[in-house]
């Protein structure tokens, strides 16, 4: 599948947001004492599936073995549900709607392709 350059710019940037975000959040809840299990989970996570999709399309390495992909690509699949959730509550046309429209497709990206280094 091709991806034109500017879908491939904007997922980057979807993802690295969606990192900071997962860093913020893991930072603010460590200084609260909360459990911060799934936030790590998901930083490490979408971490791995940006770092696939700029070796993907940029080159850049990848090395990771079969059960990291592996866990990674579950736990970006286990992210989807509250996304769409987000969209299908978002207002048409919102920043929040648009957002959250690219996260989307830019994880579902990622996902894909971490697929394909499992084949």
């Amino acid at each position: 599948m091709t991806i034109s350059k500017a879908i491939q710019d904007l997922s980057i940037k979807s993802l690295e947001s969606t990192y900071n975000k997962l860093s913020n959040a893991y930072k603010s809840m460590t200084e609260k004492g909360s459990n911060t299990t799934l936030v790590k989970k998901r930083r490490n996570a979408v971490t791995i599936g940006l770092e696939s999709l700029k070796d993907t399309w940029y080159g850049e390495g990848f090395s990771y073995d079969d059960e990291i992909i592996l866990t990674s690509k579950e736990v970006l699949q286990g992210i989807l549900p509250s996304i769409e959730k987000q969209i299908a509550h978002a207002k048409e046309g919102s920043s929040q709607k648009t957002l959250n429209e690219r996260r989307l497709h830019a994880l579902n990206l990622a996902i894909e392709s971490l697929e394909n280094r499992l084949v």
